[in-house]
C-alpha cells in the first residue's frame, strides 16, 4: 500500500525474542491486560490518530501476526536482528513513496504503558517546531541502565548517551530515553542510510539518527513528556506482572481491538 495519502505513520519494533523472559515466545506477545502487549501499543497509536501502522517482525513472526490478526496493520520483516536502526530500515521499502511533510513515529512493541496523550503531546511539539526529529523523554529517580539525554548549557539536545558510555557527570543525569521517537519520514530514511554499525555490538542504532540529523543542521526537539511509571521495562516475568497490574488498573483493557481496530479494517 502506498503511503502517499497518509500524513502520520507508526513503525512499531516487534522483532526481538526477549531472552530473559524464560520463554521461547517473542517478547511482544506475552500478555498484558489479557492479550499480547504489542496490542496496547497499536491501540495507543490508533487513539492518537495514526493513519498507518507498520509492525517490524522477525523472531517467530507468525505469532506476532496472529496476535495482531484483529488489527489493520502492515508488516516489515527484519530477518536478522541487528539493532533498532536496522529494524526501522527494514520498513524502508514500505515508505518508498513518502512525500515531504509526512511524519513517522518509531515505538517499541514491548512498551504497553504508552499513552495516547503522550503521543499527541510529542506530535504537537514536533509539528509546531517543524522539526526533523522529536524525542519524548522521562525524568526518573533511578536512571541506571537507561540512555541519558545530554544537553548543552542552553538546554538544547546534544545526544543520547548509553549508560555504559556515560562519564561520571552524565551518570548523574536523570532525564532518560524511553524510545518514543517522531521523525519527518523523508529525513528518517535518508539519515538511516548514514548510520554506521556499532563497533562493540555490531548493531545499528536508531539513536544515532538524532545526532546525524543535528549534524546536518536540522532541528531536533526534546520534550519531557513521558510519565516515569510508563517506561517500566519488561525483561523478566516479574516485570511483566508489574506492568500488567498497572495496565489493568487504568481500565483500558481491550477497548480498541473490537471497535476502532475492526472498524478501520472493515472500511478498507
Amino acid at each position: 500500500m502506498s503511503n502517499s495519502t497518509n500524513n502520520l505513520s507508526a513503525i512499531i519494533l516487534a522483532a526481538g525474542k526477549g531472552t530473559r523472559m524464560k520463554s521461547d515466545l517473542p517478547k511482544v506477545v506475552h500478555p498484558v491486560g489479557g492479550r499480547a502487549m504489542v496490542c496496547a501499543v497499536v491501540d495507543a497509536c490508533q487513539r492518537a490518530g495514526v493513519d498507518r501502522v507498520v509492525v517490524v517482525v522477525g523472531y517467530q513472526q507468525e505469532k506476532v501476526r496472529d496476535a495482531l490478526a484483529g488489527y489493520d496493520v502492515e508488516y516489515a520483516v527484519q530477518a536478522e536482528q541487528l539493532g533498532t536502526g536496522h529494524a526501522v530500515m527494514s520498513a524502508a521499502p514500505l515508505f518508498a513513496n513518502a512525500a515531504p511533510g509526512e511524519t513517522s513515529l518509531v515505538l517499541c512493541g514491548d512498551g504497553p504503558l504508552i499513552r495516547p496523550a503522550t503521543i499527541e503531546t510529542m506530535l504537537k511539539t514536533h509539528r509546531a517546531a517543524r522539526a526533523a526529529a522529536t524525542l519524548a523523554t522521562s525524568v526518573i529517580e533511578d536512571p541506571t541502565g537507561y540512555g541519558r539525554i545530554a544537553r548543552d548549557v542552553a538546554g538544547r539536545f546534544l545526544a543520547i548517551v548509553e549508560h555504559k558510555n556515560c562519564t561520571p557527570e552524565q551518570l548523574k543525569i536523570r532525564e532518560v530515553n524511553p524510545s518514543y521517537y517522531c521523525f519527518d519520514s523523508l529525513a528518517l530514511f535518508e539519515t538511516l542510510k548514514l548510520v554506521k554499525r556499532n563497533e562493540k555490538s555490531g548493531e545499528y542504532y536508531i539513536t544515532d539518527v538524532l545526532e546525524l540529523v543535528l549534524a546536518k543542521g536540522k532541528r531536533v526537539e526534546v520534550i519531557e513528556a513521558v510519565p516515569p511509571q510508563d517506561i517500566l521495562s519488561i525483561n523478566t516475568p516479574e516485570d511483566l506482572a508489574t506492568v500488567d497490574s498497572i495496565y489493568r488498573s487504568r481500565g483500558t483493557v481491550g477497548v480498541i481491538q473490537g471497535s476502532q481496530g475492526a472498524a478501520r479494517k472493515a472500511a478498507r
